[in-house]
């Protein structure tokens, strides 16, 4: 999966999945654009590991719900690299809290569905004029989009199902101009994610019920971001690709 010499934007690339994303493309050899957001220790913390690779990147704060900090983004990204981005990854997104439906309230609806689907659609638009043909996006669905999620997860299993109708669509508008979209629908990845928000025994329960009988890594989901990324992945497009150790098919 040679990356050489392109330029990939991630989005929440300060931890976990998306530190792992921004390390395993900068390890190809794409030059990264890292959007953060919440932590400057979690920034820091990502830039260390992209330079213990031998990566090159820029670090660029930004919030994916606001459309001046994306402007920045992109300013930031032609300023770095130029006019031209290969990859973008939107990784950027959160449960945040479980509600069951007599707590949910409408702040909460729309920072759920802001961060994770309105974030997706126009950071993509932002970045969009950039891309030429054989440029590849890859959005982060998840298996909670294919089955609704867990208890008190409904507007994120939502909102993730929304970003798998839109791959789809967007497959579809930009497949002519030679532009391949793709979203990758993880399930119980070892993260802090999980840590926060989902139980233990849940944890255990799940991963157990997988044929593979353990959690995933943050590094096996990267590694299927990448290839979707590549030249390699260039017939594949408007896929929702599941990684949940054979728990759920598509």
């Amino acid at each position: 999966m040679n990356l050489k010499g392109k330029v990939a934007v991630v989005t929440g690339g300060g931890r976990d999945i998306g530190r792992a994303v921004c390390v395993k493309l900068a390890k190809e050899g794409a030059k990264v654009v890292m959007n953060y957001f919440d932590s400057e220790a979690d920034r820091d913390a990502t830039m260390e590991a992209i330079n213990a690779v031998g990566g090159e990147a820029i670090a660029v704060y930004g919030d994916v719900t606001k459309q001046e900090d994306i402007n920045n983004m992109v300013a930031k990204t032609k300023e770095a690299y130029g006019e031209k981005v290969d990859v973008l990854v939107n990784v950027a997104g959160g449960l945040f809290a479980r509600k069951t439906v007599e707590e949910l309230d409408e702040k909460f609806y729309n920072l759920v569905m802001d961060v994770n689907f309105k974030g997706t659609v126009f950071v993509t638009q932002a970045f969009k004029p950039l891309m030429e043909k054989g440029a590849s996006i890859v959005n982060f669905a998840s298996q909670a989009g294919r089955d609704g999620g867990g208890a008190g997860s409904v507007i994120y299993a939502a909102s993730k199902g929304a970003v798998m109708t839109l791959t789809r669509n967007w497959a579809k508008e930009l497949g002519p101009q030679g532009i391949r979209i793709n979203a990758v629908c993880p399930g119980m990845i070892a993260t802090k994610f999980h840590d926060d928000f989902t139980k233990d025994e849940v944890r255990k329960n799940v991963a157990n019920g997988t044929p593979l009988r353990r959690e995933g890594s943050a590094e096996e989901v990267a590694d299927l971001v990448a290839y979707l990324a590549s030249d390699e992945a260039s017939f594949i497009t408007g896929n929702n690709v599941d990684i949940n150790g054979g728990l759920a098919f598509s």
